[in-house]
């Protein structure tokens, strides 16, 4: 009886340690390797960060796209930039002009 109230209590305290780290472990794995875990933490700070820089070019092309406008908005009109336009549009080139056929 001594010795099954001993391997009792063993087993008792060892069923409990097993529990209790399977417990932690889950809780670490899901840390780790989770829906937001460490790893993709990381990863969603490099998509954040290729974001940003894509976010920058646009910004830069947007205020290229709005310098322009502004060029076509004022009462007096940019002939040079009203000219390169109206020939890009067209496909049509000045007789003065040197065109360059590319291969």
């Amino acid at each position: 009886m001594v010795i099954r109230r001993g391997l009792r209590s063993v087993l008792v305290t060892l069923a409990l340690y097993l529990v209790s780290s399977a417990v932690v472990g889950y809780f670490l794995f899901h840390a780790q390797h989770g829906a937001r875990g460490l790893e993709t933490s990381a990863g969603l700070r490099e998509k954040l960060g290729e974001m940003e820089a894509e976010l920058a070019a646009l910004g830069a092309e947007r205020q290229d796209w709005e310098k322009r406008l502004n060029l076509m908005r004022d009462e007096a009109v940019d002939r040079d930039l009203l000219e390169e336009r109206a020939r890009a549009t067209l496909g049509r080139v000045h007789r003065n002009d040197v065109v360059v056929m590319g291969r």
